[in-house]
């Protein structure tokens, strides 16, 4: 097991990568003209979505990295690269293409049910969420911290279940500023957990340079 404080780290980063406050203006705009009953189905099957990606990304992402023959330091230079790129995008108020390009936000309108594609995937739980799971999942692999992760998941699903749940009020009571600002910070705290995950990998492919 990690310590205490890597837990509430990993479950930071994650809800920071996930980022639901700054997709409830999106959500709001998809679902106009909905019913109030139409929007929380969409939020719970978002939710259940988020949860099952996250989840699945931490039970198998040894075995997918294991079967392409990709290192753990590797990926972890990959993804913190990743987070890096969506963390600059967040510090500047908007999504990455990694995220959402506007094509998939043009074709969201057009869906009669936009739970999965394209809110939970690739919006809340994208590349770099997967990445995130999935690079936190491997060290130590043990029953315990694999059940910590998989509960990270969870929670952060329920998170966003709650926080899309109630997207309307939180859309009345937030200004578009105000979202920005939250969404600022934590791309800064992105910022510094991606420059964590790529020197952690290169210290595990150039072992040199940790003397």
């Amino acid at each position: 097991m990690l310590p205490l404080t890597e837990y509430i780290k990993i479950f930071t980063a994650l809800v920071s990568i996930v980022d639901p406050v700054g997709a409830i203006p999106i959500l709001v705009g998809l679902t106009e003209g909905m019913s109030e009953g139409e929007r929380k189905n969409i939020a719970r099957v978002t939710g259940l979505s988020v949860g099952a990606i996250l989840v699945g990304s931490a039970l198998f992402g040894r075995i997918i990295l294991g079967v392409f023959g990709i290192s753990i330091g590797s990926f972890k230079i990959g993804g913190g690269i990743i987070i890096l790129l969506m963390a600059v995008s967040m510090m500047q108020a908007r999504y990455t293409p990694a995220r959402q390009t506007a094509e998939e936000y043009q074709e969201a309108e057009e869906k009669k049910s936009i739970a999965v594609v394209p809110i939970a995937m690739p919006l809340l739980a994208g590349p770099a969420a997967i990445s995130t799971v999935m690079v936190y999942s491997q060290s130590p692999y043990e029953p315990l911290h694999i059940t910590i992760i998989v509960f990270i998941c969870m929670l952060v699903a329920f998170l966003t279940w709650v926080l899309l749940r109630a997207a309307g009020k939180v859309s009345r009571v937030m200004s578009r500023t105000a979202i920005n600002v939250v969404t600022r910070l934590m791309g800064l705290l992105l910022a510094a957990i991606s420059v964590e995950l790529i020197t952690g990998g290169l210290a595990q492919i150039f072992p040199a340079l940790t003397k």
